[in-house]
Formats: C-alpha cells, structure tokens, sequence
C-alpha cells in the first residue's frame, strides 16, 4: 500500500478510533456547543481563524470547507447565511452536524480527487487541514479546480522564510553536517502519528505556485493564535480568567515580536486568487491588514 493511501485511511479512520461510541461523538458535539455559548479560550481561538475571511463574506458567495470534520467551520459560514457545503475525508462527524441543524450540506471527499465539477464553488476555505495531506500540491490543485474565485488557506506558518538568522545558521550547519542543526531544531522535520510529513505554509512558497499555474494574486495575513492547552480551554475568554489574561499578554509580546519582524506569525492565512477580486472586497482586505500581491502577466503565455 502505498504511503499516500496510508495517509488517506488514518485520517479517514482517525475520529472513529478517538470517538468509537455514541457518547464519545455526543460529548464532543457538546463541547463545541459549550464553547460558543460560554465563549470560551478554545471558541475564541477557532474564531480569530475563521474571521480571517472577514474580506470575503459581506457578499452572498458560495463556500466549500476542505478537511472539515465536525463541520464546524462551514457553520460559521451557514450562520452568516451563506451557501456553504461542509467536507472531510471522515463521514462520522457530518452526518450528526447535519441532523442537529449545524450545516445544511456536506459531502465526504478526498482533496486529492474532489467530486465536484470545475468552478462549482465562489470561495474553498481549508483550515488547520492542509498540513494534514499527504500531497498537500495535489489537494491545492484540486480546490483550486473547483474555485471559481480563489482558494483560502489557513496554517501554521514556515518560520524559516522569515528568520534570515535561522536561514544563516541552517545554510552553515549544512555545509559540514546536514544532520548537526536537527539536534537543536528538534522540528525541522515533522510527521504526525498517522505517518504524513507536517506541511507549514510560505509566502514565498504559495507566489510561486500562483505563478506557476498563471493565477492573478494572493494575499496574506498572519496571526498569532497558537495559544491552545487542554488546562484552560474551556476557561471564558474574557478577564474573570486569569489564564486569559496571561494568554492575552503573551500574545501581545508575540503581536510586538512580530510587528517588528523578530519573529514570523505563528499562523499564515495565504488567499490564491483565480481572478482578481472585486474592489470592495480588495478595499476589505487592505482594512483587515491583508498584504496583496497582484502578479505581472506572463510575456510570453499564449
């Protein structure tokens, strides 16, 4: 079997093993439930992520959401009265997101192969997902086919493209001994426990891809959001929590760290554009802090 094909069914199979009863599934669907009502650090955190489409959903567009397994975030999308289907590699969760009124629509799909037609969608929005596949280029490839208006990736962001020093070091580390930095950069190479390699999102990486396939643009913004421990998730986000207070420090720390260019942010949203988006959706992401590349056409494409 090949190690795609591994992949595939790990993650296909992953919430049946982590949920195997009713129960399991019922209490988790609970959780969720608990969190947006009682706004939670957990909520508040999958929320700063999904606001990053904020540019994108003040007109009545279509949204398909990639590697959705609870379906919760095409419910963020269905709650702003969007035309929004859900999908993952996983059926366990979707049905049960359905028949209590979170999403109106879901398919179970592999990215790889999606069964939709060319250019079904506006907008195809893939959060905390793309890092999951196991030829994340093919998946891109696939939601970027059945767009009509652009792609929306939101993912940890590849520090090393940001980091001029890190990217020294690495350059002189591996003249003498490729393996010497892993001693010290223990995540230079990660791999999940179902056996895929962990895909980090680059600017510089998605202009290239862009180009390669003659696309308009893109865009991107950065957060800091990875601010996530089981101790105090379900803690309010607001300042009765001690621990959001001193999340909230942290993050402003990192917010400085990262203003002034001493660190990359922690989570990369990159939007791959199939045609330029209109000017008020432009003039939108500019407000929310977005930086646009809008690419010079190819001289010599036919």
């Amino acid at each position: 079997m090949s190690n795609e094909k591994k992949s595939h069914e790990a993650h296909s199979e992953w919430y049946e093993l982590q949920y195997a009863t009713k129960e399991a599934k019922d209490r988790a669907i609970e959780l969720w439930e608990y969190d947006n009502e009682h706004q939670t650090i957990n909520n508040w955190i999958h929320k700063r992520m999904l606001e990053l489409t904020n540019p994108f959903v003040a007109e009545k567009k279509s949204w398909l959401t990639v590697g959705d397994g609870y379906g919760f975030d095409a419910n963020y999308f269905y709650k702003k009265g969007l035309d929004v289907t859900a999908t993952d590699i996983s059926g366990t969760f979707l049905p049960l997101s359905q028949s209590r009124g979170f999403i109106e629509k879901y398919a179970v799909e592999n990215v790889e192969k999606l069964s939709f037609d060319d250019n079904s969608f506006d907008y195809v929005f893939c959060k905390e997902a793309y890092h999951h596949f196991p030829r994340p280029y093919l998946g891109v490839y696939e939601m970027l086919r059945v767009a009509r208006e652009a792609v929306i990736l939101v993912e940890p962001h590849d520090p090393i493209s940001k980091m001029p020093f890190l990217l020294a070091l690495r350059n002189i580390f591996d003249r003498w001994d490729t393996s010497a930095l892993q001693k010290y950069w223990k995540n230079r190479y990660s791999f999940e426990t179902v056996g895929n390699y962990v895909f980090k999102l680059s600017e510089r990486e998605m202009d290239k891809l862009a180009n390669g396939m003659g696309l308009p643009a893109v865009a991107f913004k950065g957060i800091n959001n990875n601010y996530y421990h089981p101790s105090y998730a379900h803690e309010k986000a607001d300042d009765s929590s001690l621990a959001f207070k001193r999340l909230k420090r942290k993050k402003a720390f990192h917010d400085f760290l990262t203003r002034f260019s001493f660190m990359p942010s922690q989570v990369l949203c990159a939007v791959i554009f199939k045609s330029l988006p209109s000017e008020s959706t432009m003039q939108a992401m500019k407000r929310e802090g977005f930086q646009i590349h809008i690419f010079p056409p190819n001289p010599y494409a036919k």
